[in-house]
This record gives structure tokens, sequence and C-alpha cells, in this order.
């Protein structure tokens, strides 16, 4: 509907369209937050620099790896050393963290409000911050997850206590191999419950979240809704920020909110119902929380 044409930016300056803001979360029948990684990036959970060097600078010195985000497609040698990145990949980004001040900002918005969360995000910190676990799809899985690589059921395993010992005995980058997890069922490798391929496991409470997002949508298809886009960027569009777009078209009630530093836009067809804010969402967040622009 939208790809063919050009997009633009929303009019206004940022004290107007603060003000905006503050007004539709206020008196919208419905708040669908969508989530994407510069939201987590706006909290300091970032995959690069200081912090990334902090924890891998040896798999950098040994094979040039420069961010968290590609040393999760590097191809190791062994599994050994495979799980010793793993593992601590999945430790710093899900359980060796505290939750980011936007998320419990975002709460404090939306807490007394009819909402859901729609999030690629998978290091758990919306349920970090309170956020209501059954008002949560993460689409894409959860760093708390592993599933089997092949793989040959729909069911995921909770992951924290192995993470936990392989983080306390790995040596010169690799784990113990009695450590490497394996399939309950088929003895196959595990792997993480993370979207990449079509092997990503939908599991049972993954389809009881998708069917309370249905739900929430259809329920308010046609009220007041506040579609509020917090740091989604281009790299899976069709997931929140094109639904969006086209959900907002379709209602004359609705509006389109975009915060994201350096890509706030919405197409020309629903400018008239968009409020676009190109600045750092945590301070956005911290702003609309203290009740001014």
């Amino acid at each position: 509907m939208f790809l063919r044409r050009s997009t633009g930016a929303s009019t206004g300056n940022y004290s107007d369209n603060m003000g905006r803001l503050r007004a539709e979360i206020d008196t919208a029948d419905a708040i669908l937050i969508g989530a994407g990684a510069g939201l987590s990036t706006s909290a300091g959970l970032t995959y690069s620099g200081e912090r990334f060097y902090r924890y891998f600078s040896d798999f950098h010195e040994k094979y040039g790896i420069n961010d968290i985000y590609s040393g999760g497609f590097y191809p190791y040698e062994t599994l050994e050393e495979y799980w010793a990145w793993w593992s601590r990949h999945i430790y710093y980004n899900r359980y060796d963290l505290t939750v980011g001040k936007p998320y419990t900002d975002l709460l404090e918005l939306v807490k007394d409000k009819d909402y859901f969360v729609l999030t690629t995000n998978v290091d758990h910190q919306f349920q970090l911050a309170g956020f209501d676990k059954k008002r949560l799809f993460y689409t894409q899985g959860d760093y708390g997850l592993w599933q089997c690589s092949k793989p040959c059921h729909q069911k995921t395993y909770d992951n924290e206590e192995n993470v936990r010992k392989m983080i306390e005995v790995q040596t010169d980058m690799r784990i113990p191999t009695e450590l490497i997890p394996k399939c309950p069922i088929c003895g196959a490798p595990m792997t993480m419950n993370l979207r990449s391929d079509n092997t990503f496991v939908q599991d049972k409470g993954w389809y009881a979240a998708a069917n309370r997002y249905y739900d929430f949508v259809h329920r308010h298809e046609n009220l007041h809704i506040l579609y509020l886009e917090l740091g989604v960027g281009a790299n899976t569009p069709g997931i929140i920020k094109y639904p969006f777009w086209q959900m907002t078209a379709r209602n004359p009630k609705a509006v389109y909110v975009c915060v994201n530093q350096g890509e706030a836009f919405a197409p020309k067809e629903i400018e008239n119902q968009s409020i676009c804010i190109d600045a750092d969402i945590a301070e956005t967040l911290k702003k609309l929380g203290d009740g001014g622009a």
C-alpha cells in the first residue's frame, strides 16, 4: 500500500509534537506499543563499542569480531567455543543486567491504560520493568530460551541454570564438552530460540501470546487507538512498522507515533494522523513522564 510512494517526516516542531503525544497518551482508548532494538539501545544495551570489548575482547582478538550481533553468526571452530560465545552473549544481555530506565518510564506512562506490547526485542527488559506478561508478545524469541536445532519438536527450554554454569567454568574461550546442550528428544545440539530462519520454534507460549495480540488488535480496530512505535528500524519492518501504518490508514480515529532518532517518518497517506519525533527515546520518555516538552 505504501511501498511505491514516498514517505515524509512529520511536520511541526519538537515541543508541539511532544504536547500532542502527551495528549494522545492521556485520551486514547488503548495503546499498542511496538518496540524495536532502538528502545534497548536507548537504555544502554549497546552491541558494539566499550560494552562489546568489555565482554568479548578475546573473540575480537582471535576472529576480528567487532560487535555482539555479528558474533552470533560466526562459524566457530568447535561447539565448545560456540557455546563459550553464546553463553556470554545470553548472560550479559539477559541475566547479568538491570532494567533500563526507558522501560520503567514507559510503564509509568501506560500502566493505567489498556495497553499491549508487540516487540522484536529478545532481552526480557519488558518483564524486568514489570509489564504484565500477558500483555507482551515477543515475536522473535527470547535469550532465555533454547530449542532443538533441527528442530525435531516444537518446544522451548529455559536456559538460565546451564548458561550460568557455562559462564562459571569456561576457559580459553571454551566450555567443557559435557556442558554442550543437546536435545532431550533426538540428541541434536540445542540452539537459541531466536528467529533467523525457518527452524525457529513457535511453542505453545508463543501462540498464546500471538492470540492475545490479535485479540487486542481486533477489539480496538475501530476505536481511538494509539500505535506507539519506539526504536523500530528497517531490519524487520513487516512485523511492527508496516502493520502499524496499515492499521492507522484503516481507522480515522487512530494515531501513529514514531519515536526514533534519525529514522522518524510516516507515509504521506497517514501524515495527518501521525506524530514523528526525531529524538532520543530515553529522553523523550523521561520528558513525557515529567509532563513537559
